[in-house]
């Protein structure tokens, strides 16, 4: 992946100072009748795909699926066992090498979605991507880096403790060598992908589908959510490489490898020895890749349509 001719972005804003502290109480989800997330965090198996509670994801609810039901609350709130310690955080592009690609990555981001929705006659606000590391505020709760990079639709902020980055290619062995940079990007476009959802008012729609239904239908509405954001990604590959001709040999297949090892099925096969599919949240592994191809093949957003898709 070839960085140089891509803008960087000023919205990066890098909070990498703050320090310890933070909520060390977990999220509460109940354990059983499949494997949740609130279980993948306990087994050390989180990461973005199954990282954080997809209520939280989008609409920054609580996580309450008592009962097979759901319970919202905007904005979300976590109980705190102590304050984290903050300095001012620093906002603009990043000088070191992993700032620099988040801020190049997002920068292209911007200028892909701003062209995009300009064509349509609308204007692309761009969300403000925080780097991290151990734990944050957000306007959905206290991010944490066991959580995995998210997209919080309270502040149109992205979260991302860069640490998940070596995750990616040590634990979950998404990628290798250079082609990492170009997985790295995927991640980032996918968060991305869900802030172009919340602007165009598919996040909370989504959010309303998912009041009063059981837990596996819910599922299946973030299924649809997490594959379209895929796709998005995807859409943005093929923009970027339009304009800017930045991939390389093997970096399209990095990106589907990294697809694949945070498929639901995968990290559930790996964490408890079988698969639940009304768990999944974000969608198998063959579906993940499928999606993420459908936006980079066809480049358009109507692509993307996993909400009325005959095969999901």
């Amino acid at each position: 992946m070839r960085l140089d001719d891509l803008p960087g972005s000023d919205n990066v804003e890098d909070r990498r100072g703050e320090g310890g502290g933070g909520w060390g109480g977990g999220y509460g989800m109940p354990v059983g009748g499949g494997l949740g997330i609130g279980t993948i965090i306990v087994l050390g198996l989180v990461g973005w795909a199954l990282g954080i509670d997809p209520r939280l994801l989008i609409g920054g609810a609580d996580v309450l699926t008592r009962g097979g039901g759901s319970s919202y609350q905007q904005p979300y709130e976590q109980p705190s066992q102590g304050p984290i310690r903050t300095t001012r955080p620093k906002t603009g592009m990043p000088s070191d090498q992993t700032g620099q690609l988040v801020s190049k990555v997002l920068g292209s981001t911007e200028a892909v979605w701003t062209n995009i929705f300009g064509k349509s006659g609308r204007t692309y606000p761009k969300p403000i991507l925080v780097i991290f590391s151990g734990a944050t505020r957000s306007a959905c709760g206290t991010a944490q880096s066991a959580m995995g990079p998210f997209y919080c639709p309270n502040d149109k902020k992205i979260y991302l403790d860069t640490s998940f980055f070596r995750d990616l290619e040590r634990r979950f062995r998404g990628c290798e060598g250079n082609a990492c940079q170009f997985s790295h990007a995927y991640v980032i476009a996918h968060e991305v992908g869900h802030h172009v959802q919340d602007v165009l008012g598919i996040l909370p729609k989504a959010q309303q589908m998912q009041r009063g239904l059981g837990r596996g239908e819910a599922n299946h509405v973030q299924v649809q959510v997490e594959l379209q954001a895929d796709c998005l990604a995807g859409v943005w590959a093929n923009h970027s490489q339009e304009r800017w001709k930045f991939l390389e040999p093997g970096d399209v297949q990095a990106a589907l490898k990294t697809a694949s090892a945070i498929g639901d099925d995968r990290l559930q096969r790996q964490s408890q020895g079988y698969v639940v599919p009304d768990a999944f949240t974000h969608g198998s592994s063959e579906q993940r890749m499928r999606w993420f191809n459908t936006g980079l093949k066809s480049g358009t957003i109507s692509a993307c349509n996993t909400f009325n898709a005959a095969q999901l």
